[in-house]
C-alpha cells in the first residue's frame, strides 16, 4: 500500500493516457489538462517509483520496458474499476453503440443479431451503419466493424474472418456457365467499393479482364440482391452471401475450376481501455464465436 499512497490516481491516469496514446499532447486533450501538466505528473510518478517510464526525444516518447509493464497492469486495474462502477451506477443502462460497415450489417450481422439479444436481453444495443470510420470520442461509439485494413490509430483492432471471393449467380444463370470463359457472355455485376474486383479475379485465373460490365453498385448488399434477381454474375464474398448460398438463391458455378481470392475483409475496432462500455466484451465474444474465432477472445 505504501507505493499506492505515494502515487495518487491523478498521476496514474496521466501515465495511462500518455502510454496508451503515445503523446503527451493527446493525453492532455483527453484528460482536459495541459501537456506540461501531463509531463509534470509523469516526472513526479517516475521520481516516486525511482524508475524511468518513458524514453523522451524532441519528437516522440516511447515507453521503457518498465513503463510497458506498469501500463499493462494499470490498464487492467482501470478496467476492473470501470466494471465495478458500471455495476453499481446507471452506466449499466447506457446503450452499447455499434458502428458497422453497411453491407456487413445488412448481409451478416442483422440475420444473427437475435441470438445476441436473446442471450443478453439487458443490453440496449444501438446500431449505425456507414462507410466512414467511427469517431469514438466525438460520436461516443463503443465498437466499429470496418471494411478493409483500418487506418493507423491507438485503437485495438481484431481481424475477422478470412473471406473468399468467387463468382456468384442464380441457378438459372449457372446452368449456362460451364467454364470461366463463359463469363464473357454474361452481364458481370461489379461493386465499386470491393477491395478486389473482377479485373483482379480474371488476372488471378489467367484470363483477360473484360472491358465492360453490366451493372455497378457502391454497396455489396445491392450487388448481391441484383445477382439473386438474375441480373448477372457478381464477384462477392461467400461470407456476405451466406444466406443466399444456404437457401440456394445463389450458387458458385466455378468454385471447382477457378482460383478464389482470399482476404481479410472486415476488422473489429474499439478503444483499448479508457471509457469502455461494460457490455463491450459480451458483444466482442459473441461476434468472434459466431465467426469461429474463439481463440482471439
Amino acid at each position: 500500500m505504501t507505493l499506492l499512497k505515494k502515487a495518487p490516481l491523478s498521476l496514474l491516469r496521466a501515465f495511462e493516457a500518455a502510454g496508451r496514446t503515445g503523446a503527451f499532447t493527446t493525453a492532455a486533450q483527453e484528460l482536459d489538462l495541459s501537456p506540461s501538466a501531463i509531463s509534470h505528473a509523469i516526472r513526479k510518478l517516475e521520481e516516486t517509483l525511482d524508475t524511468r517510464l518513458f524514453q523522451r526525444s524532441t519528437r516522440e516518447i516511447m515507453l521503457t520496458r518498465e513503463g510497458a509493464i506498469l501500463l499493462e497492469h494499470i490498464q487492467r486495474g482501470f478496467d476492473e474499476m470501470q466494471r465495478g462502477l458500471s455495476l453499481v451506477t446507471a452506466d449499466e443502462s447506457r446503450p452499447l453503440r455499434l458502428h458497422t460497415a453497411p453491407s456487413f450489417a445488412h448481409q451478416w450481422l442483422l440475420p444473427r443479431l437475435g441470438s445476441f439479444i436473446a442471450a443478453h436481453p439487458h443490453i440496449d444495443l444501438r446500431l449505425s451503419a456507414s462507410t466512414e470510420y467511427a469517431r469514438f470520442e466525438q460520436d461516443d461509439y463503443d465498437l466499429d466493424i470496418v471494411y478493409g485494413e483500418p487506418r493507423p490509430s491507438p485503437y485495438e483492432k481484431i481481424p475477422l474472418a478470412v473471406e473468399e471471393l468467387t463468382p456468384l449467380c442464380s441457378p438459372e444463370i449457372a446452368a449456362r456457365i460451364r467454364c470461366p470463359k463463359d463469363l464473357y457472355h454474361h452481364s458481370l455485376i461489379q461493386c465499386d467499393v470491393q477491395l478486389y474486383q473482377w479485373k483482379g479475379w480474371f488476372e488471378a485465373n489467367h484470363l483477360t479482364p473484360p472491358r465492360h460490365y453490366g451493372l455497378r453498385f457502391d454497396r455489396s448488399f445491392m450487388a448481391i440482391a441484383a445477382a439473386v434477381d438474375g441480373l448477372g454474375v457478381v464477384l462477392e464474398s461467400k461470407l456476405l452471401a451466406e444466406r443466399e448460398l444456404a437457401s440456394g438463391r445463389l450458387v458458385c458455378p466455378l468454385i471447382e475450376t477457378t482460383q478464389e481470392i482470399h482476404y481479410i475483409g472486415h476488422y473489429l475496432v474499439f478503444p483499448r481501455h479508457q471509457h469502455r462500455h461494460f457490455a463491450l466484451d459480451s458483444f466482442k465474444d459473441w461476434l468472434l464465436s459466431q465467426l469461429n474465432l474463439a481463440q482471439h477472445r
